[in-house]
């Protein structure tokens, strides 16, 4: 029982880099938040005695420090000095299958090629039953898969002609990356539904969902893959100093839709995404949300001699929590940051946490209450979102327990009403929280136990995106609004499309 939506992938690549292995390592490592079920690496490396081409590959279950924690892995297995990576997260259902650990490799009349994806494709179920009729076997549920039948089944005669045949056939979300015998390949859907960036170490190429897997290798960003872009990597790009790009053209839309929850929840603080720094855009969703909600309207009981307090619920909201507070004071309303709520960073995210009796003591193994900082204080909780409410209800016992004078709970996004068909996990429309209760904020309030909640509106959201993030874009607003930028088939079942 989630009450945040599902992380979906990371991705990373690294072309002509004798450590290509280990850099790959270290990115997957800062885009563990993307997805937490299993890692895996594939290098390519000419082989001198056999005279051909070979792609090692090294995967498994468990986070990135587990699947990779033996150095010989890197110093006799993933040789080669070209690389991808992937983390991985499933729906439920197809977790548990080892064939679905990315990145796929597969051998065929034109070489060796390896594949990581991040998002969803909306026309998978078609594609699938295509294949099926031509008697395609299958060894994974993922839809991934598609994108190598489509290209080893091309006509085309060079390898790079086959994949972009392959990518006109696709819709939906992908951020890829693809190794072939001597080329790394980074592509983005039209609309740019996922991030993606390009980056250099020393002199080599390297590709990434999001700019922290740079920092941790230092090296240094150069720009974000755009919308529709192929970009070919390989000894040409290395002597000329530019990759070969090659352009996808929209089939719907305006050619931006990128995902406006990456700003919300799913992105580290400290990278950049679609051009801007996360960390800015979530403190103008702060900003946005005082400018809705301020202060004076929220807060019902606040003695004089007790300025009311702004409390995160961590880490996700701390960023929009701070803004908040500095929007309000700036307005001349009093109010006053504080860290009420700890969160343990030894326990993994609260939905994916094995042998719990019960969705309360999860929460209890994850945040603890400072009780001096909450009582007899008016409370404002500032959250990112909601999905089934339960996570919430149970941090406001919690809170409520340490005795305040009032709690109210805001969000810094609108309410969520629908499924997300692009790369990330919602529970079904029915179990969100305000379907559940037809929008009724202050049923809503009650079911969590909150003196009164609020959201920032869909103008708001976006208008606090566009004012940090100004460039020409537009985004993606599905989950809030039921507003789908590329079509999809909402029969498809999970595990005939799964997100990965």
């Amino acid at each position: 029982m989630i009450d945040k939506p599902r992380d979906y992938c990371g991705i990373f690549g690294v072309y002509d880099h004798p450590d290509a292995a280990l850099l790959t390592y270290y990115g997957l490592h800062s885009l563990q938040h993307r997805g937490q079920e299993s890692a895996g690496i594939v290098t390519s490396s000419y082989d001198e005695e056999k005279g051909r081409w070979t792609m090692p590959a090294h995967k498994d279950f468990g986070l990135v420090l587990s699947v990779f924690d033996d150095q010989n892995i890197f110093k006799n297995e993933l040789v080669g000095n070209s690389a991808i990576g992937h983390n991985r997260y499933s729906t439920t259902g197809s977790s548990k299958n080892p064939a679905n650990i990315q990145p796929f490799r597969v051998h065929y009349r034109n070489g060796n090629i390896a594949i990581g994806h991040n998002g969803n494709l909306a026309n998978a179920k078609q594609l699938r039953d295509r294949f099926r009729q031509e008697g395609v076997l299958f060894q994974s549920t993922s839809d991934t898969e598609l994108i190598l039948h489509l290209i080893s089944h091309s006509q085309k005669d060079t390898q790079i002609e086959q994949i972009l045949e392959a990518l006109e056939q696709i819709e939906g979300a992908y951020s890829l990356v693809m190794l072939t015998d001597d080329k790394l390949i980074a592509v983005r859907d039209p609309n740019g539904f996922r991030p993606l960036a390009l980056g250099k170490i020393d002199g080599s190429y390297c590709v990434a969902s999001e700019t922290c897997a740079f920092d941790i290798i230092n090296a240094e960003y150069i720009r974000d893959v755009e919308p529709g872009e192929v970009l070919v990597i390989d000894q040409k790009a290395t002597d000329s100093k530019e990759p070969t790009s090659y352009k996808l053209e929209p089939e719907y839309g305006t050619g931006s839709s990128q995902c406006i929850f990456e700003y919300v929840y799913f992105s580290r603080p400290d990278s950049k995404i679609f051009g801007e720094n996360v960390d800015k855009v979530r403190r103008n969703l702060g900003k946005y949300l005082a400018k809705e909600h301020p202060i004076k309207e929220v807060i019902q009981k606040a003695p004089a001699d007790k300025k009311p307090i702004v409390i995160s619920v961590p880490d996700s909201s701390n960023t929009a929590a701070l803004g908040y507070v500095h929007e309000n004071q700036k307005l001349g309303f009093e109010c006053k940051f504080e860290i009420g709520l700890i969160r343990n960073h030894y326990v993994g995210r609260t939905f994916i946490s094995p042998g719990q009796k019960s969705r309360e003591q999860k929460v209890r193994t994850k945040f603890n209450t400072v009780k001096g900082v909450i009582e007899g204080r008016s409370v404002i909780i500032v959250d990112d979102s909601i999905v089934r409410g339960t996570t919430s209800r149970y941090l406001v016992d919690m809170i409520r327990k340490a005795n305040p004078r009032e709690v109210h709970f805001l969000v810094s996004s609108p309410p969520i009403i629908s499924p997300c068909y692009y790369g990330m996990d919602f529970p079904n429309p029915e179990e969100l929280m305000a379907n559940r209760f037809n929008r009724d904020i202050s049923k809503m309030a009650e079911e969590i136990g909150v003196d009164s909640l609020r959201y920032l509106s869909a103008d708001g959201l976006v208008n606090a995106v566009k004012e940090a993030n100004p460039f020409d874009k537009d985004y993606c607003t599905a989950c809030f609004t039921e507003k789908y930028p590329v079509p999809v088939n909402f029969g498809i079942a999970k595990e005939e499309n799964e997100i990965i």
